[in-house]
């Protein structure tokens, strides 16, 4: 008799119960590791890839391993056996991690031997937990018989995985990460691993497990049983392809619309696992009243459609959604709406995929005997489907052919193997000609996905508001970042990376990226060395190429595309500083060239980066600044964008306390708008800080520096007093107003859910005001003739008075 048993039942939902733990340890430990891991070997594309190649490979070596292994212990032993294994790796992983990443950056080479060497590091980190995490799925798959019901219930143990990923990673990326430390974050997943390993291991003795040596009952519907299985899995690794595929493209675009934080991610990641547990739960439900290997057939037709619905909805409607995301101040509301559109923008694909699992373990549960071998082949089919999609669309397709196409290669391959599973597996030629005629006509759904708009690469959320006042000049889907280059109405350039603007030529934008070089570069006397931190429009790097006695110019920059297209446009604004003989620049994370090489500068000038953009806060950690201070030549200056707009007191806060803990001779000096307090700039040094008013004022004078002070009078600055008159503060008395603030380091990257938490707040001139109540006069910093320093004080005050 095929209906379980009430005992069963209640076996099969403890089993549900501890996967579900299983996934949700699974998806903490994989977003911590991913930032501990970027932190090591970067976060360019082609890092990104080795470090979901490496998780995923090593998924996939597991559920093929396991099942081709014989042992006497009970089934629930060895699932506890591997939940005890991942949490004992994942603490090894932490405590080896300093010690591997050490060695890395004592070897790290360019171009293949680089990724060797980072696939290394990754490898050993990652395989021997993924392993296990692979092989636990057809371990506790040995307990139930390949029966209709007893497969049914595999996609339920899918399900609830997936069901405790979601799970794991919105606890890690709303609570754990957002409050503690990476460190704590592990702990925690260690812990759901062994109380379910324990709970495992106790209730073992009290379950007797199915005999996986009994035949397995006929499916509805056979053919030739290898041609059969051969088909499946081929038509399941082509389903975990498109799935991962079009995860990389939706991520992607939908960045642009609600902004890469951390919070979106975990978002978007979480709404997609919560399709697949769904989608999965839904295909066991149907096995009795579908033939599995048609079924599955269908739901990769079905993802055509999908395909479409997700595409149009990004780039056709969710643009001009109608709510208050844009006005709330309040983070949780603001991220529950962005949860509804990512539901409705994605869910409906996800459904299908998470299905999919359950209709292919289905169609070949009755060529095997072993229920962890079937159950395990699939899951290795999928996994490594998924593998291929990933890296084929992250770093071939999208830098390649762009979205549009990417998504029309990942339709085709989905009609194509719904096509394999249908056309092969038809019972009768006429059925055989009907589905090939429905794939064809699915194939004409291609047509319907239309390109990205500029205008949302561009301005993302903002583009309802900012469309048809500026014209589209350049749009470039690159490897690891989308650039669109504008031209409002009023004459005004912006360089627009991932939906956000990063730099433009108003007054007040140019006043600031030219700040960042000549504050240090006419305080240091004799500079010849310097490094900029992104490129964006060129301008801070430009400026540099104004000082005569600088002859090497030194550029960080993540996006190839980004430098040809600001000097097409910005050309004269940033004095073409990519075509200078003195400049070269190196395309990769500037926090990993800076780990890994040895190059000394006189000055490091951070171009203005979104600190809440997912990433980006490892720019800013405690780790990151004593990495700047041992590039720093004796008498070298940092300088690094802090904005106050899209921004709270915490972390202004934070960023102020973790900056003054690795420069504690640090100073702060504002870039006005309009009067009021909009960014500002942090500047570092090694020892500290004096200025003599009178040796910059000569310097600033002499006959070469005629192309520096031209570059200040663009930007409103007729005089060295003019440019110190920005003065904010220095250590010794922010350092007040900073105290008790978290620090971002390695560890937590705090910075990153302090920025994403206050994105909607509008308090740049309150904060400007509240910095100002803790300034004193920089007597002590600043050294000159009585008269010239009343002058300058006089400017000072005039500068920050509304």
């Amino acid at each position: 008799m095929d209906k379980p048993s009430s005992s069963h039942t209640a076996l099969y939902f403890m089993l549900v119960l501890l996967f579900a733990l299983s996934g949700c340890a699974a998806l903490i430990y994989e977003v911590v590791w991913y930032q501990l891991l970027q932190l090591a070997i970067g976060s360019t594309a082609i890092s990104m890839g080795i470090l979901l190649a490496t998780y995923m490979g090593g998924l996939c070596i597991g559920s093929l391993w396991l099942p081709r292994r014989r042992w006497a212990q009970h089934p629930l032993r060895v699932y506890a056996g591997l939940e005890a294994g991942i949490a004992v790796f994942a603490l090894l992983a932490l405590m080896t991690l300093p010690l591997l990443n050490r060695v890395y950056v004592t070897a790290a080479a360019s171009g293949l031997g680089g990724m060797l060497m980072r696939g290394v590091l990754a490898g050993g980190c990652l395989l021997p937990p993924t392993i296990l995490m692979g092989a636990s799925l057809p371990a506790i798959v040995r307990l139930i018989k390949a029966t209709p019901s007893g497969v049914a219930w595999w996609g339920y143990l899918y399900g609830g995985n997936t069901a405790g990923a979601v799970v794991g990673c919105l606890l890690a990326g709303f609570y754990l990460l957002r409050n503690f430390s990476m460190t704590t974050a592990t702990l925690a997943a260690v812990a759901i691993n062994l109380a379910g390993a324990a709970l495992a291991w106790v209730v073992a003795p009290r379950i007797a497990a199915d005999d996986p040596g009994e035949e397995p009952l006929a499916a509805v519907g056979t053919t030739p049983a290898d041609r059969s299985a051969r088909i499946v899995y081929l038509t399941i690794a082509l389903s975990g392809a498109t799935a991962l595929g079009a995860e990389v493209v939706w991520t992607r675009l939908l960045g642009y619309l609600l902004l890469g934080t951390v919070y979106v991610f975990a978002i978007i990641l979480a709404v997609f696992l919560a399709g697949l547990a769904i989608g999965s739960a839904g295909g066991s439900w149907l096995l009795k009243r579908v033939r599995p290997v048609t079924a599955l057939g269908w739901c990769q037709l079905l993802l055509a459609l999908a395909i479409v619905w997700t595409s149009t909805f990004i780039k056709q409607v969710l643009p001009f959604w109608v709510d208050d995301v844009l006005q709330t101040s309040d983070p949780w509301h603001m991220y529950v709406l962005d949860v509804q559109r990512v539901i409705v923008a994605i869910l409906p694909g996800t459904l299908l995929w998470g299905a999919s699992f359950s209709l292919a373990c289905a169609a070949v549960a009755r060529d095997r005997k072993d229920p962890a071998q079937t159950a395990g082949t699939v899951y290795a089919a999928n996994t490594l489907g998924g593998i291929v999609g990933a890296l084929l669309v992250s770093l071939i397709l999208l830098p390649g052919i762009g979205a549009q196409m990417s998504e029309r290669v990942m339709l085709i391959i989905a009609v194509a193997s719904g096509a394999t599973a249908l056309v092969l597996t038809a019972r009768s030629a006429p059925a055989k000609i009907a589905a090939l005629a429905v794939c064809v006509a699915a194939l004409t759904l291609a047509l319907a996905i239309k390109p990205v708009p500029g205008d949302l690469i561009a301005y993302g959320r903002n583009m309802n508001t900012n469309r048809g006042q500026s014209e589209i000049l350049y749009v470039r889907e690159g490897l690891n970042s989308s650039v669109a280059i504008t031209k409002w109405n009023d004459g005004t350039l912006n360089v627009n990376v991932n939906g956000h603007v990063e730099a433009t030529t108003e007054l007040f934008d140019m006043k600031l990226q030219r700040m960042l070089v000549h504050l240090p570069g006419l305080l240091h006397p004799k500079a010849r060395s310097v490094l900029g931190i992104g490129f964006g429009a060129g301008v801070s790097a430009g400026a540099f190429t104004r000082y005569p006695n600088i002859d090497k110019i030194r550029v960080c920059e993540i996006e190839r595309e980004i430098p040809p297209a600001a000097t097409k446009y910005f050309g004269d604004q940033n004095y073409r500083v990519y075509l200078n003989p003195k400049t070269s620049v190196t395309f990769d994370d500037a926090r990993h060239y800076l780990m890994t090489s040895t190059e000394k500068f006189d000055i490091i000038a951070s171009d203005p980066l979104d600190v809440f953009i997912k990433g980006t806060a490892a720019l800013y950690s405690r780790e990151y600044f004593e990495a700047v201070k041992r590039h720093l030549n004796p008498g070298g200056y940092f300088t690094l964008y802090v904005p106050l707009y899209e921004t709270d007191e915490i972390t202004l806060r934070s960023e102020l306390a973790t900056f003054f803990d690795a420069f504690p001779y640090g100073t702060v000096w504002a870039n006005n708008r309009d009067g009021l307090g909009y960014d500002t700039v942090f500047m570092g040094q090694l020892e500290p800080l004096k200025i003599d008013l009178e040796a910059v004022e000569a310097r600033y004078a002499q006959p070469d520096m005629k192309l520096v002070r031209q570059s200040l009078r663009d930007i409103g600055i007729t005089s060295v007093i003019d440019l110190l008159s920005t003065w904010s503060g220095a250590a010794v008395d922010l350092k007040k107003w900073a105290h008790g603030a978290p620090l971002n380091t390695d560890d937590n990257l705090r910075l990153s859910y302090l920025a994403g938490w206050g994105i909607n707040a509008d308090m740049a001139d309150d904060l400007y005001r509240r910095m100002l109540t803790y300034r004193k006069p920089p007597e002590a910093t600043i050294l000159g003739p009585p008269e010239k320093l009343n002058r300058l004080s006089q400017a000072i005050m005039l500068y920050s008075r509304r």
